[in-house]
């Protein structure tokens, strides 16, 4: 069974900065995956050129923690091909997803058995 985090909609957006500090959290709760909705997302993180998600995302995949974003991004994967792709590859591997909701990450979890 997959322990998981679920961080509050409330606090400091995630970013480079505050990633460890997010990681420890998780360590000390012994989970096996972070579950962070979209509204802790700092300014910028869903525009794939500032890099924010991508020094977020490989700091977890250095420590082996897995990640799931849980909100409707739509609109911006709408405008963006290339943040489109990206979250099309994410969900098709183990390690990163985005998705709508928890009842979407109870489905997948469920999926993987």
């Amino acid at each position: 069974m997959t322990k998981i985090l679920f961080v509050p909609t409330e606090g400091p957006p995630l970013d480079a900065t505050t990633v460890n500090d997010l990681l420890s959290d998780a360590w000390s709760a012994e989970a096996d995956l972070v579950a962070v909705p979209v509204e802790r997302l700092a300014d910028g993180f869903l525009d794939l050129s500032t890099r924010i998600a991508g020094e977020v995302i490989q700091k977890f995949t250095n420590y082996r923690m897995r990640l799931a974003f849980i909100g409707d991004i739509t609109a911006r994967t709408e405008t963006s091909r290339s943040l489109r792709d990206f979250v099309y590859e994410s969900n098709k591997g183990a390690q990163v997803w985005f998705l709508n909701d928890r009842a979407a990450l109870d489905a997948r979890l469920a999926a993987e058995g």
